[in-house]
């Protein structure tokens, strides 16, 4: 078994059959399928199994699949940083929860353009969940999300801390008075939005069942259905002045220990760390 054998294997796996799999590599279906007959040979075992349509992984192919990716992942680190000169250039693809880009990020982005101006930066965003996911998967060099996330693979980084308030229909005195009777509707992100845990979890708090659920993609939409008294959400106070001062929502404060969060910057534990992220999380601290 060597890394060729692995990568074979691997993209059969992950295309699904030996053809799909000899078109990714530029090579023809018969050395494919003998490269994995010998690995299958030399581990004593068979990896898929052939149908009509394709192969499967076998229990054993399962087994095997994550060490596969592991190496893949190994090989390519190492390549990006034997090729890493020191000087920043090239592809940075950074993740970020949406309010965390809307209130904090564009005076850093432009900063760090200026100092950096060879690097490609490219900013993804997601919720919380999406963007772990995202940088667990080395799709993302690194993501600004909500803390903390305790995952043995990351680290983490605090770097913002935000106070968040509900929001409700302008007119609604407190937040005693809008859940009094029940709440018709939390109106939120997406699932894997950290913000809408924590308010499921604060109504728990006062007794309230999780209700029904209104998800959207865009904070414009979520002010709109809360300004018209769909129901009601949480976010970061500052995200929310303008909205609030022009009439639109009532807001109502929380306790520190329900408002305050620390938004963190997470990236792999086991990495190579680009120059274009080294250099942005300097001027990140820098700011």
């Amino acid at each position: 078994m060597d890394t060729g054998d692995l990568k074979v294997f691997e993209s059969v796996a992950r295309n699904g059959g030996m053809n799909r799999a000899a078109a990714e590599l530029h090579t023809v279906q018969s050395n494919i399928t003998a490269r994995v007959r010998a690995l299958e040979t030399s581990l004593g075992c068979p990896l898929f199994e052939r149908h009509s349509r394709g192969v499967v992984l076998t229990a054993a192919g399962e087994r095997l699949l994550p060490y596969a990716r592991r190496l893949a992942w190994l090989l390519a680190d190492a390549a990006r940083a034997v090729r890493d000169d020191g000087t920043p250039r090239g592809p940075l693809t950074i993740g970020s929860l949406e309010t965390t880009a809307a209130l904090r990020l564009s005076p850093l982005f432009a900063r760090y353009a200026t100092a950096w101006p060879e690097v490609d930066l490219a900013i993804r965003p997601g919720t919380t969940a999406e963007l772990i996911e995202a940088v667990l998967d080395r799709r993302l060099e690194g993501a600004f999300v909500c803390g903390p996330v305790a995952h043995p693979s990351l680290t983490e980084l605090a770097m913002f801390e935000e106070e968040l308030a509900v929001l409700t229909a302008p007119g609604i005195p407190s937040l005693e008075a809008a859940i009094q009777g029940g709440i018709a509707r939390i109106i939120v992100l997406r699932a894997g939005c950290s913000y809408r845990q924590r308010l499921e979890m604060l109504l728990a708090r006062r007794g309230i069942a999780v209700p029904r659920v209104m998800e959207f993609g865009t904070l414009e939409a979520i002010f709109g259905c809360v300004s018209a008294g769909l129901g009601l959400t949480l976010l970061p106070r500052a995200l929310i002045g303008p909205v609030w001062q022009s009439g639109r929502v009532a807001l109502h404060d929380l306790s520190p220990d329900e408002a305050m969060v620390t938004t963190v910057f997470i990236h792999r534990r086991e990495t190579h760390l680009s120059s274009a992220l080294r250099a942005f999380l300097a001027e990140a601290y820098d700011r």
